[in-house]
C-alpha cells in the first residue's frame, strides 16, 4: 500500500481520479470526522497542502472545477445548469485526447442507472458532477440513448467487477453520490458530511489498492472541486484543498509539500501520464504533480 509498500517500481499505467466536494484541506486534515484519511491514507500517501481550484480557488460554484479537470478551462460555465444548457461542441478535452490515443476510459458515477446517458438528476446523482457528459462528442448530442456515452459512464458498483475481473479502463474517473462526497443534500442519513464521505473511501480505497490495476502501476489521485464560499472555515472558498495521492509509485510515508497546484495540475499530471497532447487550457502552464511520486511518469 502506498510508497511504503516496498511494491516494484515501474511507469505508471492506470488512473483513477476521485472526486470529493466542498471542504478545505483546514476542515479534513486532524478532523476527528475523517479518521480513515488521516489515521490510514495519510501515513501511507504524499500530500499537496497547497492545492487550491483555479483562479485561487477563487471559482464557483462546483461544475466550472469539475469541467476543469477535463478540459482546463471552465469553457465559460459560471453555474451549475444541466448539459442541455451547458453543452460543449469542443473535441479539444481530455477523454477525446485519451480515445484518440487508443487508452481506454470510463466515468463511475454513484447512483446512475447505466441504461440512459445520465444527461438529468437522478437520486443523488448529479451531472454537475460529472464533467464528461457536457461534451457533445461524448454524449452524441445530448442524446439520451447516446451508446458511446453509456458505454463509458457507468454506475458506482460497476468499479468492483471490473476491479475483481482485472478490466478496468486507463483513466478511471469516480464522483460519489451527494451524500457519500462531502457535499450533503437532503436526506443523507449521516449529518457529518465530512464523516459520510470519510466512510464512503473506507469502503472504495482498499478495494481499488487491492486490484492488480492498482498494485501493478496504478495511482489514485483524492482531490475536491473547490472550497466551499461561506464556510467557517474559508469564508471567501479560496483555501486550500486536499490532494492525495495512492500509488505504489508515489514518495509515500506521508510525504508533503507547499508546491502551489491547482486543477490544471491535475490535468497536466493526467496528460503526461498517458503521454496525450496539446496540454488542454491550463495545463500548457502548470506545475505538475511530480513532486509527489518516487517515479514518474
Amino acid at each position: 500500500m502506498g510508497g511504503a509498500s516496498g511494491s516494484p517500481r515501474g511507469a505508471i499505467k492506470t488512473v483513477f481520479l476521485i472526486l470529493m466536494e466542498n471542504q478545505s484541506w483546514s476542515e479534513i486534515q486532524t478532523s476527528s470526522s475523517a479518521p480513515y484519511i488521516n489515521g490510514t491514507l495519510l501515513p501511507i500517501a504524499s500530500y499537496a497542502k497547497n492545492y487550491k481550484g483555479p483562479n485561487n480557488g477563487g471559482l464557483h460554484p462546483s461544475e466550472p472545477n469539475y469541467i476543469w479537470l477535463e478540459a482546463g478551462s471552465n469553457l465559460g460555465i459560471r453555474d451549475d445548469n444541466d448539459p442541455n444548457i451547458n453543452a460543449q461542441s469542443t473535441t479539444l478535452h481530455l477523454v477525446t485526447l485519451l480515445s484518440n490515443a487508443g487508452i481506454s476510459w470510463k466515468s463511475y458515477q454513484e447512483d446512475i442507472t447505466g441504461t440512459t446517458c445520465p444527461l438529468k438528476s437522478f437520486m443523488r446523482y448529479a451531472p454537475k458532477h460529472n464533467p464528461m457528459a457536457f461534451f457533445q462528442d461524448v454524449t452524441d448530442n445530448g442524446n439520451p440513448n447516446s451508446q458511446n456515452c453509456i458505454k463509458h459512464i457507468r454506475p458506482l458498483p460497476e468499479l468492483q467487477t471490473d476491479l475483481t475481473s482485472n478490466s478496468v479502463a486507463r483513466y478511471n474517473f469516480i464522483t460519489p453520490n451527494l451524500c457519500n462526497d462531502m457535499h450533503g443534500a437532503l436526506g443523507c442519513q449521516n449529518p457529518d458530511r465530512v464523516k459520510a464521505g470519510d466512510d464512503w473511501l473506507h469502503l472504495w480505497i482498499p478495494r481499488i489498492m487491492a486490484s492488480k490495476a492498482y498494485t501493478q502501476g496504478g495511482v489514485i489521485f483524492i482531490t475536491w472541486d473547490e472550497s466551499e464560499p461561506g464556510s467557517s472555515a474559508c469564508p471567501a472558498g479560496n483555501c486550500p484543498i486536499g490532494m492525495i495521492v495512492l500509488s505504489p509509485l508515489n514518495k509515500g510515508h506521508g510525504y508533503s509539500n507547499t508546491v502551489a497546484y491547482d486543477h490544471s495540475s491535475t490535468l497536466k499530471t493526467i496528460e503526461e501520464i498517458f503521454g496525450v497532447t496539446p496540454l488542454l487550457g491550463g495545463a500548457a502552464n502548470a506545475t505538475d504533480l511530480r513532486d509527489l511520486f518516487a517515479t514518474f511518469p
